[in-house]
């Protein structure tokens, strides 16, 4: 137990991995001991956002956002602190310290454990309802199921289960240990002007997992055909996002990450049927489109950022498909090129590229559930095996319909579609290449082509984006350099300790009032502290409602890069060097106050000639003085 509130948040921050931290909400791309990403506080083009994992940090190079694990979820979900401590103490197990405790009630981890409790229990009726036939609606619910193939086996592996035709069949179960606040929050019941009534009735029960195995949801599936909505699916509520949760990923992220790819599919029963018959990498949105947030979650679990879109070939499934693409592009613009070239071309090192978009189309034009029912799994993994890149895909569908275009004028409006599509492509190699080919698909000169895409471009160019890079500029030489003295404290594996450090830097005298006031928190911390992380974890804690020293300390951690690696004999010398600088700036300084007195000084006063005297003795010691530092 955490016997103060700084202990806890030490605590906290011990059992906090700020890469894990940062990459639910940017993707991230690890670039030696750092990671780079689009940074979530600006419209970032170009990876500026860069994550440090050995000191715990982040920070955007081009808008001057920084901080620690704390901050980031504070910026992001814009939570108090002291709320999020209390958050993240419930998450972690920890004891919070009795005189800091909440007497508001159950907490947000009771309350969320209550919630995921009721959420299994209903599973377990649902499904054991389902399996033991005990209801009469029972019989269409089975006969449904086999009609799709869907054994036994496959009912006890996803959990599937029945919600009977009766109002209160789920609360009368539930009621006995579970409160009306909990199921009702838990969308398992419904309010009414009578009282209580369960939220799903006379449905299939497709219960939802969450990445930890964790029931938090469920989808119900009706029998009827005319019956609307065909599905109903639980709300959002406090133990489930269907924003930012993926049904079958559970179950699935193993062979995500031996296939280092992942099938995205539509419905519940797609990804159903492609896991029962071996096809373990496929996931699906829970009744919502796909969101960006589905994506980020993805990219976790793939290195490579594979994706196969695989939805229904249908016109609602085209728009789907070129929308997932279009999302997953969004995701990871700026760490690189889409995957523009297939295999049969030969790429080099300036071709990496930030994730590979495929799609997968059989051409029977049924949904991936009913190809594998009606045609097999092992003709659905050719057609994986085979899935053209995305780029490929649009154009194939676009050059089928080739045929209905014969006039000159016909085929310039039909090539305006082609265009942008190659347009995306940048390396010249390659689109040089799709350019013949769609020329020779076509029947026409190729340069003509090239001369249209030229025009597109043109009319499309968009200048870069500016963006002032908000770098904090030193009042004065004295001030960057008296900045310079206190990033040294943030040398990674320093040649000195801290004890060293204070001792070379002795009694200097900071000009400015943060910088005082920074130096004087530094001096406290040093007395207990380890290491270089541990100090910037106390400086960050310290300063957490003062974004103005927090920006200062970002800015002394990126300085003290420049001197890492240094012998011990050089790093003093740094010191040293830096030290001499304040006092040449000091003494300058004071010779300049001293020169305006002495320009001030009135030829009227009696006294002027002996204070000019005197003054002027002054500023020659101070210029010897400054000349011997």
């Amino acid at each position: 137990m955490a016997t103060s509130w700084d202990e806890l948040i030490q605590q906290i921050k011990e059992r906090l991995d700020i890469v894990d931290v940062i990459s639910k909400e940017v993707v991230l791309k690890k670039r030696g001991n750092t990671y780079w990403g689009l940074c979530p506080f600006h419209k970032d083009k170009n990876p500026s956002f860069c994550v440090t994992p050995s000191m715990g940090i982040y920070k955007c190079f081009s808008c001057g956002e920084s901080g620690d694990a704390l901050k980031f979820i504070m910026k992001t979900r814009n939570i108090e602190f002291k709320d999020l401590i209390y958050e993240l103490a419930d998450q972690f197990d920890l004891e919070v310290p009795h005189s800091y405790r909440k007497n508001d009630g159950t907490s947000i981890k009771e309350l969320k454990e209550q919630m995921l409790g009721a959420t299994m229990v209903a599973a377990e009726i649902y499904h054991d309802l389902l399996l033991r036939n005990k209801d009469s609606g029972t019989d269409f619910a089975l006969k449904y199921l086999n009609n799709r193939g869907i054994s036994t086996d496959i009912i006890k592996k996803f959990h599937l289960g029945m919600a009977p035709k009766k109002y209160t069949f789920l609360y009368d179960e539930l009621k006995k240990d579970f409160s009306n606040e909990i199921l009702e929050k838990a969308g398992l019941i419904i309010k009414k002007e009578n009282g209580y009534i369960d939220r799903f009735l006379d449905r299939l029960i497709i219960p939802i997992q969450n990445e930890n195995g964790d029931y938090v949801a469920f989808g119900a599936r009706t029998f009827e055909k005319d019956r609307q909505p065909k599905y109903l699916n639980s709300s959002d509520s406090l133990i489930y996002n269907k924003s930012k949760l993926l049904y079958g990923l559970y179950t699935a992220k193993e062979a995500i990450k031996a296939n280092d790819s992942v099938v995205l599919m539509e419905g519940y029963f797609d990804v159903i049927s492609s896991q029962a018959h071996g096809i373990e990498n496929c996931v699906a949105s829970c009744g919502t489109s796909l969101t960006t947030d589905h994506v980020k979650l993805l990219s976790r679990y793939t290195k490579s950022r594979r994706i196969y879109l695989s939805f229904d070939t249908d016109a609602a499934g085209q728009k789907a498909t070129a929308r997932g693409a279009e999302i997953i592009k969004d995701v990871f613009a700026g760490l690189g090129n889409i995957k523009q070239f297939d295999e049969s071309f030969v790429s080099s090192n300036e071709d990496k590229y930030a994730c590979e978009i495929r799609v997968i189309a059989p051409p029977e034009g049924k949904d991936p559930d009913e190809f594998i029912r009606s045609v097999g799994a092992d003709a659905y993994r050719m057609y994986m095996e085979n899935a053209p890149l995305f780029i490929d895909f649009r154009l194939n569908n676009i050059l089928k319909e080739k045929d209905k275009y014969k006039t000159p004028q016909e085929k310039a409006q039909y090539i305006k579609q082609i265009i942008p599509i190659l347009a995306e492509i940048k390396n010249k190699i390659i689109r040089s290449e799709y350019i013949d080919s769609v020329a020779q698909t076509l029947g026409i000169d190729a340069n003509a082509i090239k001369s249209e895409m030229t025009l597109f471009e043109r009319a499309n160019y968009t200048a870069p984006e500016r963006i002032v890079k908000n770098v904090t500029k030193s009042k004065s030489v004295l001030t960057k350099a008296q900045k310079i003295l206190l990033s040294v404290f943030f040398v990674p594996d320093s040649p000195k300790t801290f004890t060293q450090i204070d001792e070379i830097i002795g009694d200097i005298t900071f000009e400015d009032e943060l910088l005082t006031n920074v130096k004087s928190t530094i001096d406290k911390f040093i007395r207990t502290v380890n290491n270089v992380k541990e100090l910037i974890e106390h400086l960050y804690t310290e300063y957490v409602e003062n974004s103005e020293a927090q920006a200062l300390i970002s800015e002394l951690i990126t300085t003290a890069e420049v001197y890492k690696g240094l012998s011990e004999e050089d790093f003093e010398s740094v010191i040293n060097e830096t030290i001499a600088k304040i006092n040449r700036c000091e003494h300058l300084k004071e010779s300049e106050q001293i020169r305006k007195m002495y320009i001030g000084v009135s030829d009227d006063d009696p006294e002027a000639l002996k204070i000019q005297m005197r003054l002027r003795d002054k500023i020659k010691k101070l210029r010897q003085k400054s000349e011997k530092i």
